[in-house]
């Protein structure tokens, strides 16, 4: 598995392109194109890269290994529960046309050899419209998914409510909705893929209840359509509204997932969705790890004299140090990011995902900053908005449902603090972060790895154990706000970093934290490698040190960590 995901576009060869083509219209950019063709690029235009909507058995197909599909619940009956005139005919006609007895599809099957159950919406029957037989089919495929111990993936498009059953239709985002409760009460896996289009009871239910959520490239999703939404405010909707892309940068979906990764990504999902306590982690097998260069670099630190605490102020807030993405990629052998709160935004100031270490699966929650004055502005120089708290407190919940061990990189001057920060609760999503924090019930492992500023800092570093590397800080507020507030001078802010006790010698002097990691000789481009390797090594001996132990043990020693001070 790679460390990051690298989307290559393939050309087209020559004799994937038919002498006699059957063309057909692309949906999005209109223009005839060879029907062969796109079916050979899984259903793409080869001229504007638009997706085609899929039936179902070729979307089994896409991801299922070759002759493994079996399908579930076959026998049940289609009927017309309000007695709606001419509804048998219709469901008649969609069951002709398409050749299925109903708009849901769904069963067992292997993804490179891992089992799970799959289910698919499929347009063609009725739009997808969720009447009481697909809620049903849903529901049991959920029910029997759990007794099984199966994860389930759900390929999602809805044209809502099935207007023919009325209130029965409704009655079915609730069933629904309450199977996959139970499902993720057994600590299983439940993932939906949005495809176009994904609207009404089906996004207000089963769709947007996902562990992990992703939504295929220009996808329309959402609850009520774009024409019900114009009809009803009399405003033009902006451009891109409602696509897959809107919902990626409001927080709704941790990712687009392109249809050539798609049996992969469903299949590294089973592997960082197992629970760790099923296993060892001394039976897990992972590369060969080598520290020459930390071993080099250790030499150094001796060399260097000991940094002033203003010195060392000065130096976290450097552009050039580097961020926790950087060490990533020597801690872990692959990281996947994960996006948005489920409420409102995706904050790029906090990062965070699934990464693996010798193939076992850890959560990651880090700050980062930004490592040029662009990204700064993008990530809003490393200063978390509630979104990004709740982000963070979302995977944190996922990780102890799934018993994966959070590794937490804090890195920020501080929370955001503005208009629009206070307006969404800046508070409260710092306040609830603490207080859920003290009670996971995994191992939580916080790095300060530079500047950590105040509550802003504290919201994602409530661990088991605290760690700082050596040159880092970690204070109630900056030196300079301490000067302003105490002695009315925020120019005497070098006096204040000497008196606050902010360096991590302060902080392990005062039991605040566990360990300093050197950084052998200042962090930067030279020696990221070998800080990086380090916290591998010390990492793994973290993990190793709280397998097996109960998981109420975990969550009391944190407690009593706290309750010392």
């Amino acid at each position: 598995m790679s460390k990051w995901l690298n989307i290559w576009k393939k050309p087209e060869t020559a004799a994937e392109k038919s002498e006699d083509p059957e063309l057909i219209r692309c949906p999005k950019c209109g223009k005839m194109v060879d029907k062969m063709r796109v079916a050979k690029r899984r259903f793409i235009c080869y001229e504007c890269e638009g997706y085609f909507r899929v039936k179902t058995g070729n979307r089994i197909r896409m991801v299922a290994d070759p002759g493994s599909f079996e399908e579930w619940f076959t026998e049940l009956e289609v009927s017309n529960p309000l007695n709606y005139s001419g509804y048998e005919e219709k469901l008649a006609e969609a069951r002709e046309k398409t050749g299925l007895k109903e708009a849901f599809t769904v069963g067992k099957c292997r993804i490179f050899g891992q089992e799970a159950v799959v289910g698919v919406c499929d347009a063609r029957f009725m739009m997808a419209s969720m009447g009481h037989v697909l809620g049903e089919r849903v529901t049991a495929a959920i029910e029997r998914a759990t007794k099984e111990k199966l994860p389930v993936f759900l390929f999602c498009c809805s044209g809502g409510a099935r207007m023919q059953e009325g209130i029965i239709s409704l009655m079915q985002m609730a069933k629904t909705s309450a199977a996959i409760k139970r499902h993720g009460d057994a600590g299983l896996l439940y993932s939906t893929i949005l495809t176009d289009p994904t609207t009404g009871g089906v996004t207000a239910s089963f769709a947007m209840l996902g562990d992990v959520i992703m939504a295929e490239p220009g996808a329309l999703i959402g609850f009520a359509g774009p024409r019900v939404i114009r009809q009803t405010i009399g405003e033009k909707l902006p451009e891109g509204f409602q696509t897959a892309e809107f919902l990626l940068e409001h927080g709704f979906v941790d990712g687009i997932v392109l249809r050539k990764n798609l049996k992969k990504t469903l299949y590294f999902l089973i592997h960082a969705h197992q629970c760790v306590g099923k296993k060892s982690w001394a039976d897990f097998k992972g590369k060969d790890f080598h520290f020459h260069m930390t071993e080099i670099l250790k030499e150094r630190i001796w060399l260097d004299r000991p940094k002033t605490a203003w010195e060392k102020v000065k130096g976290v807030r450097r552009m050039e140090r580097p961020s926790a993405l950087d060490y990533m990629e020597y801690i872990f052998d692959s990281f996947v990011e994960a996006h948005g709160d489920r409420c409102f935004a995706d904050d790029p100031a906090i990062v965070g995902g699934v990464g693996f270490i010798e193939n076992q699966p850890v959560t990651v929650i880090a700050d980062v900053r930004g490592s040029s004055a662009k990204e700064c502005q993008l990530r809003n120089f490393g200063m978390p908005k509630p979104e990004g708290y709740r982000k963070a407190l979302r995977l944190m919940k996922q990780a102890e449902k799934f018993n994966r061990p959070i590794i937490s990189f804090v890195n920020t001057s501080g929370a955001f603090c503005g208009i629009e920060a206070e307006e969404r609760g800046q508070g409260e999503a710092i306040a609830r972060s603490l207080m859920e924090m003290s009670a996971l019930k995994v191992p939580v492992l916080c790095i300060l790895i530079g500047e950590g500023g105040s509550g802003g800092a504290l919201a994602t570093a409530v661990g088991n154990e605290v760690w700082m590397l050596e040159n880092a800080t970690y204070s109630i507020l900056s030196p300079e706000g301490f000067a302003s507030i105490l002695w009315k001078d925020a120019g005497r802010a070098k006096e204040a970093s000497e008196v606050m006790n902010i360096t991590a010698q302060d902080l392990k002097r005062l039991g605040v934290i566990e360990r300093i990691v050197p950084e052998f000789g200042g962090a930067g481009k030279d020696t990221a490698q070998g800080i990086g390797e380090y916290l591998n090594e010390k990492i793994r001996e973290f993990l190793m040190q709280y397998e097996g132990m109960d998981p109420e043990k975990i969550a009391e020693q944190r407690y009593e960590r706290f309750r010392a001070y």
